[in-house]
């Protein structure tokens, strides 16, 4: 399999050293950390072999996933959750975030000549009807501003994960 955009070696060497392993199927640098390392990559609908792999934007600095994991532990999933059942705004604005994943995702299997995913796997962080990974969440809000209501939530809720230096070197 074919990914059809180029990385810079440098980027693929720092999301190696954020993720501790090989990245794998990386289409591009999705967002930068404001201390310029990449933060968020697009990876291809399938990996390398071929498997199915439904988080188009991965988020890959660990200061900021761990952050995000205490916000998780915290119980904010099932609270937002809740909130879609009774906010139609907020649920529509939702909708709306699921439905520019898939179609992205989409949009990059074609770029690759692949088949889109299977229905069953046509969500990301739980979307559209609730908020299950806050990682893809904001992973998708800060690789594409505005989009996602929780991922921009979420976002707004973390300490400055770089403000004490990139979280590794190149």
């Amino acid at each position: 399999m074919a990914v059809s955009v180029s990385v810079d070696p440098s980027d693929l060497r720092a999301v190696a050293a954020q993720l501790g392993r090989e990245p794998r199927g990386v289409r591009a640098v999705a967002h930068r950390c404001p201390c310029g390392l990449p933060d968020v990559v697009e990876t291809a609908p399938r990996l390398p072999d071929g498997s199915p792999f439904p988080t188009l934007f991965y988020l890959t600095c660990p200061k900021a996933a761990s952050a995000i994991g205490t916000l998780e532990a915290s119980g904010l999933m099932r609270e937002m959750t809740a909130r879609l059942a009774e906010d139609p705004d907020l649920a529509a604005a939702y909708r709306t975030a699921h439905e520019d994943y898939v179609s992205r995702r989409d949009k990059a299997a074609a770029e690759d000549a692949l088949e889109p995913l299977p229905r069953d796997m046509q969500t990301a962080g739980g979307m559209p009807d609730r908020v299950k990974c806050l990682h893809a969440l904001v992973g998708h809000e800060l690789a594409v501003p505005g989009i996602n209501p929780f991922g921009r939530e979420a976002l707004d809720m973390l300490p400055e994960w770089w403000a004490e230096g990139p979280c590794c070197r190149d």
